[in-house]
């Protein structure tokens, strides 16, 4: 038991030491930038703002993963559709294609509910807080003790998020409650029932890159990100961290491209893909229904 206690806090202290390092890089980089707005919109993590009320948006999530044993390829393709009910509330709907059993099929979605219940508002500066729920339905087989309601298991997440912006840096933190269920009756859970709980907690840093000033907001804005992405299994104590810099692309400021590439710091949690790209393009319609 000591040992896994130590496993998961030296772990721990390798994620945050790697996270206060590179913060205070940025930090002493932005001091040089000045007088813009940054962007909250990360790839990997949800930040606590909410896209405007009345609002649609529409993604295409493309995944493009290595398995660690075989470096055998998978491909996941999630299209995901975004309301803005309210100024606090916003609901997400997505399904799950991939071609893990050689043959491109659906195999699940989710549903995904964000409440921003905290916002402090000052010009180019604020900070706010949410918490979310998500459930996901899977029909695959389930092959790691790592939890992935977004490509592996059927499940419940319950978390809560803060987002700090100010100028051209944004800050978000997540934590998280995972909890793995069977997916369907044919593939029940293969681990012990107290491997299904697990543990997230995320970091995201963005900086706007471009434009160096604001003229209009039909300029192109192109961010760059780094996102550190952990979970430990709340029996084993095994964790994973991992790093995945993103390159993203504002258009119009209704159009998103994201290009991000995820890679592992510690692989103590197994999973049978830790590393892989994500291409994401993202469409919003504003003032879409009464």
């Amino acid at each position: 038991m000591l040992k896994k206690a130590q496993a998961s806090y030296n772990a721990c202290a390798f994620f945050y030491f790697y996270n206060l390092k590179f913060t205070i890089s940025i930090f002493i980089f932005c001091c040089f930038w000045r007088n813009s707005n940054a962007q909250e919109l990360f790839a990997y993590t949800e930040p606590a703002s909410n896209m405007a009320k009345k609002g649609m948006g529409f993604r295409l999530n493309n995944s493009f993963m290595w398995e660690d044993v075989g470096h055998n390829r998978n491909f996941q393709f999630s299209p995901e559709i975004m309301f803005g009910v309210s100024k606090k509330l916003m609901l997400h709907i997505e399904a799950f294609f991939s071609d893990k059993i050689n043959q491109f099929s659906f195999n699940g979605g989710e549903f995904y509910s964000k409440y921003r219940f905290y916002s402090r508002d000052e010009i180019h500066n604020h900070f706010r807080m949410a918490t979310f729920a998500r459930i996901a339905f899977r029909n695959t087989f389930i092959s790691q003790p790592a939890i992935d309601l977004n490509n592996h298991n059927s499940g419940y997440e319950l978390g809560i998020v803060a987002t700090k912006l100010k100028n051209k840096i944004a800050l978000s933190s997540t934590v998280s409650l995972l909890h793995a269920m069977d997916n369907g009756a044919n593939y029940k859970f293969p681990f012990s029932k107290k491997d299904r709980t697990a543990i997230s907690y995320n970091l995201s840093i963005g900086k706007l890159l471009l434009p160096k000033e604001y003229i209009n907001y039909n300029q192109t804005n192109v961010n760059g990100m780094l996102e550190f992405l952990c979970q430990t299994n709340l029996n084993s104590g095994k964790t994973f961290v991992d790093a995945a810099p993103v390159l993203q692309f504002i258009i119009l400021s209704k159009m998103r491209f994201d290009l991000g590439y995820r890679f592992p710091l510690s692989n103590d949690l197994m999973r049978t893909s830790s590393k892989g790209f994500l291409l994401r393009f993202e469409y919003n319609i504003f003032n879409a229904f009464k």
